[in-house]
């Protein structure tokens, strides 16, 4: 388990979160009240370490293991683990205690995080029950798959090459060149003129000028951020894999000479294909659903209210690395 899980786990700990919770009757005494029969000795209760006058009990401390992920609590089967786990636990009521002593627990930034600690668990407990993937039923998937067919038909993908240049006589000049260059001859074209920051990269020569594959242009799950809407037009205009377009595209004060690198045919994915995104997102969805579901909760509960006219007031500091007011 990676350090900032850990802290993640520890913090949660140290909000109390954590910690199992005594069980109390209707009328406020613990379960069974004065008169029960004296119970064994709660195994949970049991003190694992003191701290000063502080103690962290074994509960809290198997607590703090179970909020873990299943596949990194394996690492604490060792037993110098768990006494790291333990150490780890002690730092952490050692140093929240000093910083309450010297005030930091007042500090606005510190009490919201405590509050995204607090909000991230109660979203957590929202979608306790909710399905995973393997537990969605097949007719939920079948019946989502019916109705999004758009969603699971994959356009034509080209692979856009180019050499960016800064002036459109630049421009000219290596196209003439590009227009009956070798692969080989192409990459050091591209090594040799393009002043794209990624031009001299260690890659093979076909490769060279490489910006990555585009859709056709209207399709938004095809754009990329490193293509120009003008080149990302532009390429599927040439006919052939390895033609390099017979004019300079002009783009934001930039030419290109556009090659086309490659190209993967439209499809359309089955069933089949699609089945372990949908139960992904489905599954996701679901735990969404119950976490909002949760929020309106509350939203109905308690009343929100905004000032509208305070909140145009605030700006934003910019010179300020902690921001100002």
């Amino acid at each position: 388990m990676g350090r900032v899980a850990r802290v993640a786990v520890l913090a949660l700990w140290a909000t109390g979160l954590a910690a199992p919770a005594c069980k109390r009757a209707p009328g406020g005494a613990p379960d069974g009240g004065a008169t029960a029969a004296p119970s064994a000795p709660d195994p949970a209760a049991q003190v694992l370490v003191r701290v000063g006058d502080r103690t962290i009990t074994v509960g809290e401390y198997t607590a703090a293991l179970q909020h873990m992920d299943q596949f990194d609590r394996i690492r604490y089967q060792a037993p110098e683990r768990r006494r790291e786990l333990l150490g780890e636990m002690v730092d952490v009521m050692l140093l929240a205690d000093e910083a309450r002593a010297q005030g930091y627990d007042k500090d606005p930034v510190t009490q919201h995080e405590i509050r995204e600690i607090l909000r991230d668990a109660m979203l957590k407990k929202a979608r306790e029950g909710a399905p995973g993937p393997d537990d969605v039923p097949e007719e939920r998937v079948r019946a989502y798959f019916d109705a999004h067919r758009d969603d699971f038909h994959d356009p034509e993908r080209r692979r856009v090459s180019a050499i960016v240049l800064a002036t459109e006589g630049a421009a000219a000049a290596a196209l003439e060149l590009a227009a009956k260059a070798s692969p080989t001859e192409w990459g050091e074209l591209v090594r040799a003129k393009s002043v794209d920051a990624q031009a001299r990269s260690a890659v093979p020569p076909d490769l060279a000028g490489d910006l990555g594959f585009v859709s056709p242009p209207g399709d938004p799950r095809g754009a990329n951020p490193r293509v120009p809407e003008a080149v990302r037009a532009a390429v599927f205009e040439i006919a052939k894999v390895g033609e390099v377009l017979g004019r300079v595209v002009r783009d934001g004060g930039k030419f290109y000479v556009v090659k086309l690198g490659a190209k993967t045919d439209p499809h359309d994915r089955t069933l089949q294909d699609a089945e372990r995104a949908i139960r992904v997102k489905l599954a996701q969805d679901e735990a969404h659903a119950r976490e909002q579901a949760l929020l309106d909760e509350l939203r109905k509960e308690i009343p929100v209210q905004i000032d509208e006219a305070a909140l145009a007031q605030v700006r934003v500091d910019l010179s300020s690395p902690d921001g100002g007011y």
